[in-house]
């Protein structure tokens, strides 16, 4: 009885305080990718771009889109080798392959251009395959063959983009996302990691462009709709911001991603307001009740933070009696 004690007691510590942790960490840690699409993945919301059009995940929850890449897929011995992939040898990969389209003699360009197409999509599933073995410098080659066979091969010139940014080539990246949604202008995902790319690179006005267009296009994707999220924060669009957070994952979710945001920013009166209202909705969450404590400790109201700090303690309580019980 006694060590079930200890552990229960042990349990709400860590269900009270670990959490701390977590959000320290998110903040002062130094990682790859942008900062808040960490936190919000942080938080339970999915962003970032996806592997094909498919709308598969490339982002994992605690790492950044591109370095999660390489962890979904898994990193092969020959990842350092690729490091020195360059201009000349992308080059190389891009004019592969067209020349075996051309043909003088007018009466085998079908059966050529039916030829060529059919070894396109044999070389995208190489180079996917590849990619997903994250042998990206190979994975670069085929991938290139197949979209110079067949320039319409939207998700050749989709897997590009992914390898690109896997490689830190935003600018080949958001290219090859170019080329994908001319091929195929209709397909959300594609629109998604294009208005990412944008995102990332700073370019907001042509990233919520996008984004809504994919959202238009998958009116129910909590990626796409979390991405367009963060664009909007970034223009100062925090009301709009919220609509799309909200949409992405409720009406709780919207309220803490969005007070997230805005206490980055600074605006912590706001936040706070944000951060009351997702307790309004779910009354025992351990994540406003801490930062709650915290801004209203910061702006002199004593009383208020006393009290998030009695509900933390609380909660804590009632998880450990629950799991006594059972």
């Amino acid at each position: 009885m006694k060590k079930r004690t200890i552990i229960a007691i042990l349990l709400a510590f860590t269900l009270t305080f670990g959490i701390t942790a977590l959000w320290n960490s998110a903040e002062t840690n130094v990682r790859e990718g942008d900062t808040e699409t960490n936190i919000i993945k942080e938080n339970g919301a999915e962003a970032g771009k996806v592997k094909d059009k498919k709308g598969n995940p490339v982002v994992s929850a605690l790492k950044a889109p591109f370095k999660a890449i390489g962890k979904l897929f898994g990193r092969g011995k020959s990842d350092d080798r690729v490091q020195r992939l360059t201009e000349k040898d992308l080059e190389k990969f891009e004019a592969a392959g067209v020349s075996r389209v051309e043909d003088s003699r007018a009466d085998k360009s079908e059966k050529k251009e039916k030829s060529a197409i059919s070894t396109a999509r044999d070389h995208l599933t190489e180079g996917r395959a590849l990619l997903s073995a994250g042998r990206i410098n190979e994975a670069i080659a085929e991938l290139s063959v197949a979209a110079s066979l067949d320039p319409s091969l939207s998700e050749a010139h989709n897997l590009l983009g992914v390898a690109f940014d896997r490689k830190g080539m935003s600018e080949r990246a958001r290219e090859s996302y170019e080329r994908a949604v001319r091929a195929q202008p209709e397909d959300a995902q594609t629109l998604n990691n294009l208005g990412y790319s944008f995102y990332l690179n700073g370019n907001y006005r042509a990233a919520v462009d996008r984004l809504k267009r994919a959202a238009r296009l998958a009116p129910t994707d909590e990626r796409i709709l979390n991405n367009l999220a963060l664009a909007q924060c970034r223009l100062g669009k925090y009301k709009d911001a919220l609509k799309s957070f909200t949409r992405a994952g409720g009406e709780f979710m919207g309220r803490i991603n969005t007070a997230t945001m805005l206490e980055r920013a600074g605006r912590d009166a706001e936040a706070i307001e944000q951060y009351e209202a997702a307790l309004r909705v779910q009354s025992n969450s351990t994540v406003a009740l801490r930062r709650l404590a915290e801004l209203y400790e910061r702006y002199g109201r004593t009383n208020e933070a006393q009290a998030a700090r009695v509900s933390l303690a609380n909660n804590g309580r009632e998880t450990v009696a629950a799991w006594e019980a059972n």
